[in-house]
């Protein structure tokens, strides 16, 4: 089974509120359909830890502990009848509990793991490769007439401000690099890339000591 796992926060004026949860899906569903013998695919968790985006309207974070105590508990019951379940990861700020969800539920020798859903020179957050990654697979709902450019430094630089005061303290706009040079055609090589880069470790099911599929 595959688990999309997202989040429902803030995307800049330009991106709905569950874009990390619409990747998630869409990559996990090309996924299932990719792998042999093909898996299923579960309905999305569509609430993350997001605390850095709680200065903006909209966001609704469950929090670290509540997140981890959620899959914990999803993954003791799916493993009562699915062999092997693996969490797909739109969200970077659920990285802490899907890891240690994860952790404990291989040490009870049930087979799950996960998988975070990226690209390789991906920006940080509403900029240029969601964007254009939800132009490719839900072009009708970027408003493109109120996308701004946001913080476009490299995010090793903003950690310090970001652990401080979330994402506000570093973008007024909510947005970690560049939209407005999104296009669909890009979104349809960055879903690509992330379909292909989950798939494969999905096929290989290497799980390091904290679950995550290498």
């Amino acid at each position: 089974m595959i688990v999309p796992v997202g989040s429902t926060e803030q995307h800049g004026p330009h991106l709905p509120l569950d874009t990390d949860t619409r990747i998630a899906t869409a990559v996990a569903r090309e996924v299932a359909g990719t792998l042999t013998p093909s898996w299923s695919l579960a309905p999305a968790v569509g609430y993350g830890a997001s605390g850095e985006h709680e200065s903006f309207p909209g966001t609704i974070s469950i929090g670290t502990a509540a997140l981890r105590l959620l899959l914990v508990e999803f993954g003791r019951s799916a493993t009562n009848w699915a062999s092997r379940v693996v969490f797909l990861n739109g969200h970077g700020g659920n990285t802490e509990a899907l890891a240690g969800a994860t952790a404990l539920l291989r040490y009870e020798d049930r087979d799950v793991a996960w998988c975070p859903c990226i690209a390789k020179d991906s920006d940080a957050h509403a900029g240029h490769t969601e964007t254009s990654v939800l132009l490719h697979i839900s072009p009708d709902d970027v408003h493109t007439d109120h996308w701004e450019r946001g913080n476009t430094a490299p995010l090793r630089d903003l950690m310090p401000a970001l652990r401080q005061g979330g994402v506000a303290a570093v973008s007024e706009v909510g947005v970690l690099g560049d939209p407005t040079t999104a296009t669909g055609a890009d979104g349809a090589r960055l879903f690509g890339e992330m379909v292909r880069h989950c798939a494969d470790r999905i096929a290989r099911w290497a799980p390091d000591r904290n679950g995550m599929l290498q």
